[in-house]
């Protein structure tokens, strides 16, 4: 027995010695410089997963503003000064951002791929997504949120007696459950066959979510989701939900889902079913969180809660809008909504501090990319990623960069702020959590107006306390580096009871 694993040992240790010396890629003339990391494959991965913004942060001090890591078995160039953003942007002839995003989607969700290059889709899959997510499109999706978000905050009121005046409840567990359900009847609709039947769909649907979410940053990684039993039952029983035949139970489905379900009239009911999960995770995966924090960083700041509420109180007022439990719901347009600099400003503070994004695009062949102090040769296949974090913890950018504060982005005149510089130069991307040019999120305005009427009716409806006056931020979750806004490692309790109105 022990000389079998003796000489296991010994080949492991040749093939890793093979590997150093042929496997690992030799730094070419033009090339930035290079981190291979000393574990085959992985390469840096584990450091990198670890903390991606020290890793950076290290490599940065190391080898300057432009470097590549092995993560993976790929090969990622790390540009991380933000006044060559705009310059790795106007490249875009050399790179392809659906590459990596379409591979990802049809692993991690199942469906068969989605590239127009492949003839299943066609680019008009995009054209889909701007027309319901933007513009006049957004409008009946907007109506939609903010009445569902009622719809489920003012349930308890059927039995208010019954309950104590405050209820305590988890901030992070109450988002998630306020945005889901808010969210999936805006996409999906309502059930016909009744509101019982309804929560059951969605409390199960609920469930199902966070137990396939758990895995999703290990399914990126290149993991298959067999591995994970549960979690890969929970995907299938939440595609199940969303076939068809089911989807023909419900009313008021979204134009997003009913359009995107005629693009792809190429794809079988199972697939078209998990691209449609693929719609409600990038819904919900980042807006949860991202509503979790712009809670949060509002509540525990009294001057951000006395802006907010003024602000809020004048909007109803100028809309003519009364609060009330037994009226009309509250009813604000998008242009009502976009006339809220001091929400905006919270909102974007808090997403600042909690985003950590990857901004990923792939090499069609090779070129070189041409920065405004260097060039670099780019191989084929590599990748070109940006990490916005970088920037928006930057103290030259962001003085006192780890401070909450609720008018960063409002200027002298309590209007958006959009000027901020590095190195003296004003920069054209400053702000960064919903990605860049062509892989910015096409439902970016929509993901902000909903956080934004979900304080709004917070602020309407709700007496607002945390149980821990003073208790501290908590710590970001670090396995999602890379997916978007990281959720907080540990809940926070708060109170909340409706208003006497």
């Amino acid at each position: 027995m022990m000389t079998i694993s003796l000489i296991w040992g010994i080949v492991v240790a040749v093939c890793c010695c093979l590997w150093l010396i042929l496997g690992m890629r030799r730094r070419q003339m033009g090339e930035p410089p290079l981190e291979n990391g000393l574990i085959p494959y992985l390469g840096c991965a584990l450091k990198f997963g670890a903390n991606p913004l020290e890793f950076l942060r290290a490599n940065q001090r190391k080898h300057g503003h432009v470097f590549t890591c092995r993560l993976m078995g790929n090969y990622v160039h790390f540009i991380t000064n933000p006044l060559s953003y705009q310059k790795v942007l106007c490249h875009g002839k050399y790179l392809d951002w659906k590459k990596f995003h379409f591979a990802t989607s049809a692993k991690a969700f199942g469906h068969r791929s989605i590239d127009p290059s492949d003839g299943n889709t066609t680019d008009n899959i995009s054209k889909t997504f701007v027309k319901t997510l933007q513009g006049d499109g957004l409008n009946s999706l907007t109506e939609a949120m903010m009445e569902n978000l009622q719809l489920v905050m003012r349930r308890p009121l059927v039995s208010k007696s019954k309950v104590p005046a405050w209820v305590t409840e988890g901030m992070y567990s109450f988002c998630y459950r306020v945005m889901f359900e808010a969210g999936y009847l805006t996409l999906f609709g309502k059930d016909l066959t009744g509101q019982d039947a309804q929560k059951r769909h969605i409390l199960n649907n609920l469930d199902h979510f966070k137990e396939f979410d758990k895995i999703f940053p290990a399914l990126v990684a290149g993991l298959p989701i067999h591995v994970f039993k549960t979690a890969h039952h929970a995907r299938e029983k939440l595609a199940e939900g969303l076939r068809h035949e089911n989807l023909g139970k419900r009313d008021h489905i979204s134009e997003l889902v009913r359009f995107l379900n005629d693009m792809l009239s190429t794809l079988d009911d199972m697939d078209k079913a998990k691209t449609h999960l693929a719609i409600l995770w990038a819904s919900q995966a980042n807006t949860i969180p991202a509503t979790f924090w712009s809670l949060f960083q509002m509540i525990r700041s009294p001057e951000a809660m006395k802006a907010a509420t003024e602000e809020v109180n004048k909007t109803l007022e100028n809309a003519g809008q009364k609060i009330s439990f037994d009226g009309s719901p509250i009813c604000l347009n998008q242009m009502q909504l976009n006339a809220m600099p001091v929400l905006d400003s919270i909102i974007k503070e808090s997403l600042r501090l909690s985003s950590a994004s990857l901004n990923i695009r792939t090499a069609k062949e090779d070129f070189t990319l041409h920065l405004q102090d260097s060039s670099y040769n780019i191989r084929k296949d590599d990748i070109i990623a940006l990490y916005p974090q970088l920037m928006h913890l930057d103290p030259e950018i962001y003085p006192d960069p780890l401070t909450f504060k609720y008018d960063r982005y409002l200027d002298e005149n309590r209007k958006t702020k959009t000027t901020f510089y590095s190195n003296g130069i004003k920069l054209k991307y400053y702000y960064m959590p919903f990605g860049s040019g062509a892989t910015i999120c096409p439902g970016r305005i929509f993901a902000v107006q909903e956080i934004k009427q979900f304080l709004i009716l917070m602020l309407s409806y709700f007496e607002l306390e945390l149980v821990e006056s003073q208790v501290k931020c908590p710590p970001l979750n670090q396995s999602r580096a890379g997916l978007g806004i990281l959720p907080p490692l540990n809940d926070i309790e708060f109170k909340y009871k409706f208003k006497h109105l």
